[in-house]
C-alpha cells in the first residue's frame, strides 16, 4: 500500500531523513548489518555510519541480507571513534537497552526522535551501541537525548537490527507528520555542532576542576547535569564562543587572585621574620 508524503516539497520527507545518519558503534555481525542496511533503504535512511567495526560490508553474508539495499553498506562511512561519527551532527539521540542500568532520562522513540527531525538540528544522528553491551554511560553523554524501546517485560532485548528497524520506522512516520516546521523552531543562526560543543565541556571541565567546584570523581556525574542543561538551550556558535570567553577571563582571575594569595603570604612571612 503506497503511503502520501505530508511534508510540503520545499521540505520532503527524503529531505528530512537524508540529514539524519545511523551509527554503529563496533558492530559485530555481518547478518545484523546487512538487515539494518535494507531497513534504512526501506524507510529512507541513507546515511550509515561504523565506528570500529569487527565485520565487514563486503562479508557474503551481509551483502546476502542487505538484498538490493547493497549501495547503503557500500557507501557507508568507516571512523575510529564515536566523536568522529558525530562530526558536524547538531543533535544526537542514543540508544538505551531495557534492562541496562541508567542515569538518564529516558524517552521512547516516538518521544524522543522528534528532536532528530527540527531544521535547526540537522544534520543529526541515531547512535547504536555493540550487539553485546550496547552503550556505555560516557558514549550515552555524547547524545542529547537517550531512548529505549518500550518492550514487553516477559522478552526484554531487542536484536540489533530489530532495534534499528524499529527506531527507523518511527523516523518516517515522524517525518511524514511533521510537515513544514512552525516557524518558532527556525533559528536565525545554527547550533553549534558537536565537536564545538565537546571543546567547551573539556574547556568547562578544566576551569571546573581549577577552582574546586569539582573533584575528579564527581566529573561524569556533574559534567552530564551541564550538557543536559546547555543542551536544552540549544547553543550556537556565539553563544559557545561567548561561554569560552567567560570561562577564560574567570580563569584568568582565579590565577590572579592566587597570584595575589602567594604574594600576601610571602609579605607576611617576611614581616614576622623581621619582628
Amino acid at each position: 500500500m503506497a503511503e502520501s508524503d505530508s511534508a510540503p516539497p520545499s521540505v520532503s520527507v527524503g529531505d528530512r531523513l537524508s540529514e539524519i545518519r545511523i551509527v554503529l558503534v563496533e558492530p559485530a555481525g555481518p547478518l545484523n548489518l546487512g538487515a539494518i542496511a535494507r531497513v534504512m533503504k526501506n524507510m529512507g535512511l541513507t546515511q550509515l555510519v561504523l565506528v570500529s567495526p569487527h565485520c565487514r560490508t563486503d562479508d557474503p553474508e551481509a551483502l546476502r541480507m542487505a538484498v538490493h539495499a547493497a549501495d547503503v553498506l557500500e557507501a557507508a562511512r568507516q571512523v575510529h571513534s564515536l566523536p568522529e561519527a558525530l562530526v558536524d551532527c547538531r543533535a544526537v539521540a542514543g540508544t538505551v537497552g531495557r534492562n541496562q542500568p541508567m542515569e538518564f532520562e529516558l524517552f521512547s522513540p516516538r518521544a524522543g526522535l522528534p528532536l532528530l527531525l527540527r531544521p535547526d538540528r540537522c544534520p543529526a544522528a541515531l547512535v547504536f551501541g555493540p550487539e553485546d553491551r550496547g552503550l556505555n554511560n560516557r558514549e550515552l553523554a555524547q547524545c542529547q537525548q537517550q531512548l529505549c524501546i518500550p518492550t514487553s517485560e516477559l522478552y526484554a532485548s531487542l536484536n540489533l537490527a530489530q532495534a534499528v528497524g524499529i527506531c527507523a520506522y518511527e523516523l518516517r512516520q515522524l517525518a511524514l507528520q511533521i510537515g513544514a516546521s512552525p516557524p518558532s523552531l527556525q533559528r536565525d543562526r545554527p547550533l553549534a555542532p558537536t565537536q564545538v560543543l565537546d571543546g567547551f565541556y573539556a574547556h568547562l571541565e578544566q576551569l571546573l576542576l581549577q577552582i574546586g567546584f569539582l573533584y575528579p570523581h564527581t566529573v561524569p556525574r556533574k559534567l552530564r547535569k551541564f550538557r543536559r542543561l546547555f543542551d536544552r538551550a540549544g547553543l550556537s556558535l556565539e553563544d559557545v564562543a561567548l561561554l569560552r570567553g567567560v570561562l577564560r577571563q574567570l580563569a584568568w582571575a582565579d590565577r590572579q587572585r592566587a597570584g595575589s594569595k602567594q604574594s600576601s603570604q610571602g609579605e607576611d612571612t617576611t614581616m614576622n621574620g623581621e619582628g
